[in-house]
């Protein structure tokens, strides 16, 4: 897909990896929908890179709703839905049991699934829906594409992330299906999973913290860039052929149990 002139929805636009990915995009000549609950940073963002190339909505990935509406927002503005990037997501660390031997409280799991896995298919559908209404284009007749994000935690879950590890391997595990499923109608669908990348929650923490983080980073060593993930969703939304893949963005790291 040739990215000039097409308009992304970016989940989690608003900071992190999926705020990265926004200046990725807009330098490619695609104009931006940011999903987001930061109603104050979103709108940061819109003014940094022009309405004219940016917008903003306020949405719950969970909800049907605001989801289907947000949609409608991004059609009634730009007019169609290309490229969708999910990079709405919960990073919760709880053991199973604590230190009393008390088990960890049922919600608490729920919710990370819940955000990370319901809330990736609930927006993929419905860009999916909308990318069906787009004409078929090139020579592979292609309407759209989905990228997701899941994590090397769906591999290497440490102590402490089973409910992480477990959304995120439900968003590795649905990439296939999900691509099969849309191949007909010309919507590709792609994984990335980040390893230890330098976004500003990780860039907050202590410098041990952040150098305990890269000891365990193979090459190069140092934490990814969160520019190479809007890098690597480019290519994925330029090569044609790269279907139904995930690709770890890591460095060669894998994780230790903590």
């Amino acid at each position: 897909m040739t990215p000039e002139n097409k308009i992304a929805v970016v989940t989690g636009g608003a900071s992190g990896l999926g705020r990265a990915s926004l200046d990725e995009l807009i330098k490619v000549g695609i104009k931006v929908a940011i999903f987001d609950l930061n109603q104050a940073a979103g709108d940061t963002v819109v003014s940094e890179l022009g309405a004219d190339k940016a917008l903003f909505v306020k949405v719950d990935v969970t909800d049907e709703d605001s989801v289907e509406q947000a949609f409608e927002q991004v059609i009634k503005k730009f007019g169609k839905v290309d490229i969708c990037i999910n990079c709405a997501g919960v990073a919760p660390a709880k053991k199973v049991l604590d230190r009393e031997g008390k088990a960890q409280p049922l919600a608490a799991f729920a919710s990370a699934i819940n955000i990370n896995l319901i809330g990736t298919f609930n927006v993929a559908r419905i860009a999916a829906e909308k990318m069906l209404l787009n004409e078929p284009a090139g020579e592979a007749g292609e309407r759209g594409i989905i990228i997701n994000t899941a994590s090397v935690a769906a591999y290497d879950g440490q102590i402490g992330q089973a409910a992480y590890a477990a959304s995120k391997s439900g968003v590795v595990g649905m990439t296939l299906p999900m691509a099969r499923d849309l191949a007909r109608d010309g919507i590709r669908v792609n994984t990335i999973a980040p390893g230890i990348m330098g976004t500003p929650m990780l860039l907050n923490m202590p410098d041990n913290v952040q150098e305990s983080l890269v000891d365990k980073i193979q090459f190069p060593k140092r934490m990814g860039l969160p520019s190479e993930y809007g890098r690597l969703a480019i290519h994925m939304v330029e090569n044609c052929y790269l279907n139904g893949e995930t690709i770890r963005l890591d460095a060669a790291i894998r994780m230790p149990p903590k």
